[in-house]
């Protein structure tokens, strides 16, 4: 019984993609951090907290392995379980719409966690995909009030600390697909209670004392 559950997910999942892939792509608007100033924050970013630990600390750094050789990080290490940062693109405000971000788990004792957001109202509202080193999965989220309730996972998953990783999350409508180095992992469809986000800002995502890389953000409206 549970190896037909598992041949009929993976069934949908590779359906959506395909349907995913057949759908008409719209130009991806591309963020890098290539013309920023190391040491600071990114123009056009706003940054928040759900939770404790206090604010995270995101700069602009060099990485010769970043496009363009620079990338952004959130750097600060408070070990707080309960510590959801993010940072925001202020330009763009979608409902329908895919992110990719290309993103490299530094460090971190609790969590070595790198997330995209999308239709965030705030910094406690939002749905987010994220991959985690030190579990080996990675997960789909509706944060609601602040609060995560988790509505997907991908176990068994390598990720490699100190290494590029692109993920993927697609939304459209009720319905919401995550990609990990470009591999579809989870199709679900949001069945929470209302109110949700209907649209709202796109973005990044670390929790607890991750020390994250991103080194660009690509938005496709629909």
């Amino acid at each position: 019984m549970r190896l037909i559950k598992e041949t009929k997910r993976w069934l949908w999942v590779l359906a959506a993609a395909a349907w995913l892939a057949s759908c008409e792509a719209a130009p991806a608007q591309v963020v890098t951090f290539e013309s920023e100033t190391p040491g600071q924050p990114p123009r056009d970013f706003e940054f928040g907290l759900a939770g404790e630990g206090g604010p995270g600390r995101w700069e602009i750094i060099a990485d010769p392995t970043a496009g363009g050789g620079k990338a952004l990080a959130q750097l600060s290490t408070s070990m707080a379980d309960f510590r959801f940062l993010v940072a925001m693109y202020k330009p763009v405000t979608a409902a329908n719409v895919e992110v990719t971000t290309r993103c490299k788990p530094m460090s971190g004792q609790s969590d070595q966690a790198c997330g995209v957001i999308v239709r965030a109202t705030d910094a406690s509202n939002y749905y987010i995909a994220r991959a985690n080193a030190l579990e080996g999965n990675v997960r789909f989220y509706r944060v609601r009030d602040g609060q995560r309730e988790q509505l997907a996972s991908a176990d068994a998953i390598k990720i490699e600390r100190e290494q590029w990783h692109t993920l993927t999350l697609h939304a459209r409508d009720d319905r919401f697909t995550v990609f990990f180095n470009e591999k579809p992992l989870h199709v679900t469809k949001d069945s929470t209670p209302q109110p949700r986000p209907a649209d709202g800002r796109v973005g990044f995502w670390v929790k607890s004392d991750s020390v994250t890389y991103f080194d660009r953000l690509e938005i496709r409206k629909f």
